[in-house]
């Protein structure tokens, strides 16, 4: 397994990372068992991040990682853990708390649920406007001081955010949405993470199943986050997928898969990027593990480019009031 390097301040990781998510949350039922599985064998491949949040099924993926990694040298993996959002029982969102005590209250918790002395990298999952980032950081600062956390990451943050976040504290990384239709960091963010020597964990490679090759439209439930996703809607879901067609036939000319080449062409955006899948079964895994063979010539990387043009993609990421929240997304 390739090894890549979380920022001058992380640590060593796999070139791709497990984001552990739908295991527990957000798309529909998930098969236990399956799950454990897919932990188990991503391990086995040499996967060593993996990704979640204390608020993904209100704990359930932290337990459910921890069933899966118990027995494993605990320096064999890195957990990376979201906190902060508030959810009550329904899974209705109610907000984020990053008050100290809060923020305090939030680990204590994460390290009872997985079962761990410590956790690798800890982040708010927003900061939402009016909220002092420095803060935030100094809090957590403290807590690495404490030896509870290793480093400090970032979660959907803009440039400025992230500049006045470092001054307290090195950070790692920034964990935010990066594919072949969302490419909005390249921008601003993405030239400041590097000028600061902070990686990239990106999630959403596959735009939540939309541009993985086996997406087809269809009734969704109401608590799949992507009935309610922009980009999965009528008049804006076969728009998509038209470019997703697009970009089979760039795949197929590469004998590889849809999901692939659009794994690979993150990757390929610089080795300070490090792609999350979130696979929940087995042989999606397998498939995403082999866009690591993938390696894009100058060539393919146009081919991509004209199947998927920058900013082609039918509707915004989240839904209204949700971008409207995203510091990541304020100019």
């Amino acid at each position: 397994m390739e090894q890549r390097k979380l920022g001058a301040s992380g640590p060593t990781t796999s070139a791709l990372g497990l984001g552990a998510m739908g295991m527990s949350d957000m798309y529909g039922p998930s098969d236990r068992a399956e799950s454990i599985a897919t932990i188990h064998a991503a391990l086995d491949s040499g996967v060593t991040l993996i990704d979640t949040g204390d608020f993904y099924g209100m704990g359930h993926n932290e337990m459910l990682i921890a069933e899966a990694v118990k027995g494993r040298p605990r320096d064999s993996y890195q957990l990376s853990v979201k906190f902060g959002a508030l959810r009550d029982p329904a899974g209705n969102w109610l907000g984020m708390d990053l008050r100290p005590e809060a923020i305090k209250t939030a680990l204590a918790y994460s390290l009872k649920r997985l079962d761990a002395d410590h956790i690798d990298i800890y982040r708010p999952a927003r900061i939402p406007t009016g909220v002092p980032v420095e803060e935030v950081v100094g809090t957590i600062a403290d807590l690495v001081k404490a030896g509870y956390i290793r480093h400090i990451g970032l979660s959907e943050v803009g440039a400025d955010t992230i500049r006045r976040a470092a001054v307290v504290h090195p950070i790692c990384d920034l964990q935010i949405e990066y594919s072949l239709i969302s490419r909005g960091i390249e921008e601003t963010i993405l030239p400041t993470l590097r000028e600061l020597g902070i990686a990239v964990t990106a999630y959403g490679v596959l735009s939540r199943g939309l541009i993985s090759g086996h997406w087809q439209a269809k009734p969704l439930a109401a608590r799949d986050f992507r009935s309610h996703s922009p980009r999965f809607q009528d008049g804006n879901v076969d728009a998509n997928l038209a470019l997703v067609e697009a970009l089979r036939n760039v795949a197929e000319a590469r004998g590889v898969s849809v999901a692939q080449i659009a794994i690979a062409w993150v990757a390929a955006q610089g080795a300070d990027i490090v792609p999350l899948v979130g696979a929940r079964r087995r042989d999606r895994l397998t498939e995403s593990l082999g866009a690591l063979e993938v390696k894009l010539s100058t060539d393919d990387l146009a081919a991509i480019e004209r199947a998927v043009p920058k900013d082609a993609a039918a509707g915004t990421r989240y839904p209204a009031m949700a971008m409207a929240d995203l510091d990541s997304e304020k100019k």
